[in-house]
């Protein structure tokens, strides 16, 4: 599979899912859960919070269903985050382990920024999961990161089509091709034209896989469903600016899409 803008998928990468039940909303796991078998299969699937807490208790049937074990940590000290800690530190013993080949860790907080630069600089690949308010430190630590909002989304549209399949397709606002590209904002398209410019051959033409690999790297929240598009081929196509050139494989039904800036 393909989103075009994301890290290369692999069904075999093993996966530590580590989530903080502090700082995200226990009713998108379904769909987080979803989005993290895009990228691998989930070899542990930890959560922790203090499950003493009434705020928490919306979690447990969530847990069941999805087979996530909650790990309780106890705040010893007012104000201080001691779930945090406890994340962190089962982090390392699975890092140590030699288990998995990567982590997600599902939270908004900025605390878990210096965690993600560390299990990079171990060589594991690092998806960071959370709200649109997650602070840029933690974002740019990860090798992807995708925002619960657009997976909820994904969910809600999921329901619609549903329960509409007999209805006249609906026009599309969330994922399908928007109106007009003018809900692309101009610093995306900025940053477009110049990867394809960093990557482009002598003729100006750029293998679209490897601009989706690059934007991944310089902006790890780059995600085509942010804009309202799937994948990132129908976003470049909406881009009046950029040409594109479906070339023939050999192979039926799958074509190398390139794409160049106007005027290259």
């Amino acid at each position: 599979m393909n989103k075009g803008n994301e890290m290369e998928n692999n069904s075999d990468l093993r996966l530590a899912v580590l989530i903080d039940a502090d700082n995200v909303p226990y009713s998108n796991i379904k769909g987080i859960m979803e989005e993290i078998a895009l990228y691998g299969t989930p070899t542990f699937k930890r959560i922790y919070g203090d499950w003493t807490k009434p705020m928490l208790s919306g979690w447990k049937s969530v847990l069941l269903e999805n087979a996530i074990t909650p790990i309780q940590q106890y705040s010893y000290t007012t104000g201080k985050n001691s779930t945090d800690s406890a994340m962190i530190i089962d982090a390392m013993d699975i890092l140590y382990s030699g288990k998995v080949d990567g982590f997600c860790l599902v939270s908004s907080d900025s605390d878990f920024t210096r965690l993600a630069i560390r299990l990079r600089e171990a060589g594991m690949k690092v998806i960071g999961i959370g709200e649109k308010k997650t602070p840029a430190p933690f974002i740019a630590a990860c090798d992807k990161f995708i925002y619960i909002e657009i997976i909820g989304e994904k969910t809600d549209d999921k329901k619609e089509a549903s329960q509409n399949k007999a209805k006249k397709p609906r026009s599309s606002k969330s994922h399908g091709e928007p109106e007009s590209d003018d809900r692309i904002p101009e610093d995306v398209i900025k940053l477009i034209s110049a990867t394809i410019s960093d990557l482009a051959d002598d003729s100006g033409w750029a293998f679209l896989g490897e601009v989706g690999s690059l934007i991944q790297k310089k902006r790890p929240d780059f995600d085509s469903r942010n804009y309202g598009f799937n994948k990132l081929t129908p976003l470049v196509k909406a881009i009046k600016q950029f040409e594109i050139d479906e070339r023939d494989t050999g192979k039926p039904h799958i074509k190398h899409i390139y794409v160049r800036n106007k005027g290259a």
